[in-house]
């Protein structure tokens, strides 16, 4: 198998840099993809010797810069696909534990980080409630049962993944493709990882609660849409 980090990033100037010099010690290619940002984010990119940056011109959601990644990883002939958040809540160091499940499965497979110790003083509400709400409905929509649906510390085949008919291409993208891979049969795993939230104040998320609820209820109610005409058959 052959991998690359894959680092969505959108106006995370303070944040970008350490999560991007901490991802080079991987010694793994690093891809970033510059969601549109217009802070300095681009410029420190810039400064930093080994990645290749790709970049919109605006801004067209988390999912639509996996997908930039992906193929610009598929581009290096890389198979599979490490994402990483730019926000640094994720931990690079975490990234051997994915490789190495990925690794040892009898089949490939996708890979999701499940974040540890969500009851945290710093986490927010939003991402505590965001997590169970999730968990039901990507298993309702006829995805897998997992812990943590909504992380974005994953390893992806990306011939398979890149296939999937998803049509999400914001932070629903996230959640979509756990169910699109299980009614293909791509087996998907999880295993623990560290999670790093700044205190209130210094954590900048683009998440917006009622908007992303919304956009949330919209994917799933498409997804079990489907189901109920598939029969609820997996």
């Amino acid at each position: 198998m052959k991998a690359a980090v894959i680092i969505p990033v959108y106006n995370h100037q303070d944040q970008i840099s350490e999560v991007v010099r901490k991802c080079l010690a991987l010694e793994l290619p690093v891809i970033v993809v510059d969601d549109g940002s217009t802070d300095t984010t681009g410029q420190q990119l810039a400064s930093i010797n080994g990645i290749t940056v790709c970049r919109h011109k605006t801004n067209r959601g988390k999912g639509a810069a996996l997908l930039t990644g992906f193929a610009e990883a598929r581009k290096s002939g890389c198979d599979y696909g490490l994402t990483i958040d730019g926000d640094g809540q994720h931990n690079p160091d975490d990234a051997p534990a994915l490789l190495e499940v990925a690794a040892q499965a009898e089949n490939r497979c996708l890979v999701v980080g499940v974040r540890r110790d969500m009851s945290g003083v710093n986490v927010p509400w939003t991402s505590r409630f965001g997590r169970g709400f999730s968990n039901f409905w990507v298993r309702m929509a006829g995805g897998p049962a997992l812990r943590d649906s909504q992380s974005g510390f994953r390893l992806y085949p990306l011939p398979e993944t890149m296939h999937l008919d998803v049509r999400a291409r914001r932070y629903q993208y996230e959640v979509e493709v756990l169910v699109q891979a299980r009614l293909q049969g791509l087996s998907i795993k999880e295993v623990e990882i560290e999670v790093i939230y700044q205190e209130r104040g210094e954590r900048i998320s683009h998440f917006r609660p009622w908007l992303d609820f919304m956009r949330n209820s919209a994917t799933f109610s498409r997804l079990i849409f489907w189901r109920v005409l598939r029969g609820f058959r997996p």
